[in-house]
């Protein structure tokens, strides 16, 4: 009992993933794009406790004010205090995106699996559809949703899936059609199971790290078209914070003399979206040499 148990600890502890190694693997850049994003994310979450000031109450006295001990990063046109302010934004700016990319990669990689498994006219007809998907920009997606429903995230996160939907698709497609003729597929299928278990048991599993790598990749570009969109006015609505808005107003700040509110917004943005970037490089490369 005593050897069994050892044998069966000791399988079980070679298939757990190490930090360390995965630390190694990801190098210093990697490691410190991670830390960057956790350190991030654990402000946002913590930004009811962190922020010093209500993020939306006004204070004409501190308007357009500069940096003090009482407002490190000043205030923006109303007085609002912006370090607050790009605290909170972090969690509309980032939960939006976020979102995009789980129904994309749900979507794109159902469609592609469905599409390299099946064959034939299925995957005749799901190619032809993502063609078109690629012929249409995504902001024009998102301006469809918008339109349809109104200015305001739920519609901008609609449209933003169906324009991200045909990149997942069409990598993981690629990839699922030479899985799909591997020799573990033929003996999976010889030894009578279905074909909805050989693609959930099988397929999915070794495609996990393609799919990872471009849902991480995706993330900062869904970041940019997101803010890019609230800075036009059609995505997140006033006087939420986000640090798409706060890049516009803080661009009419910065001609009165406050340039902060956009340099601390623009700054944030930039520096997510090359986290997000040098992340899902490492993670792909670690991924692969895992496999």
């Amino acid at each position: 009992m005593t050897a069994t148990t050892d044998t069966l600890g000791s399988r079980r502890g070679l298939g757990l993933p190490r930090i360390a190694p995965a630390l190694r693997r990801l190098g210093p850049l990697g490691v410190t794009a991670a830390a960057l994003l956790a350190a991030i994310a654990l402000t946002t979450l913590l930004a009811p406790v962190l922020a010093p000031y209500d993020p939306n109450r006004p204070d004409l006295f501190n308007a357009l004010a500069g940096a003090s001990p009482e407002h490190p990063l000043g205030g923006d046109a109303l007085g609002r205090d912006v370090l607050s302010r790009l605290m909170w934004g972090a969690r509309t700016t980032l939960s939006g995106p976020l979102l995009i990319i789980l129904l994309s990669t749900v979507i794109g990689t159902t469609l592609a699996i469905t599409a390299a498994w099946a064959g034939g006219k299925v995957d005749a007809v799901v190619s032809r559809l993502l063609d078109v998907l690629f012929a249409v920009p995504g902001i024009v997606f998102a301006l469809v949703a918008v339109a349809v429903l109104g200015p305001g995230v739920p519609g901008v996160v609609i449209g933003l899936t169906v324009a991200y939907t045909p990149y997942v698709a069409r990598v993981v497609r690629g990839a699922a059609l030479r899985e799909r003729r591997m020799p573990y597929v033929e003996a999976a299928w010889v030894q009578g199971r279905s074909a909805v278990g050989i693609c959930v048991r099988h397929l999915l599993p070794n495609l996990r790290p393609l799919i990872v790598a471009q849902s991480v990749s995706a993330l900062g570009f869904a970041v940019i078209d997101l803010a890019a969109i609230s800075f036009l006015g059609l995505g997140v609505q006033p006087p939420t914070a986000d640090w798409g808005l706060m890049v516009k107003s803080g661009l009419d700040s910065a001609t009165r003399g406050q340039p902060l509110e956009a340099i601390g917004a623009g700054l944030l943005i930039a520096l997510v979206v090359a986290a997000v970037n040098v992340l899902g490089d490492r993670i792909g490369r670690q991924e692969g040499e895992l496999r």
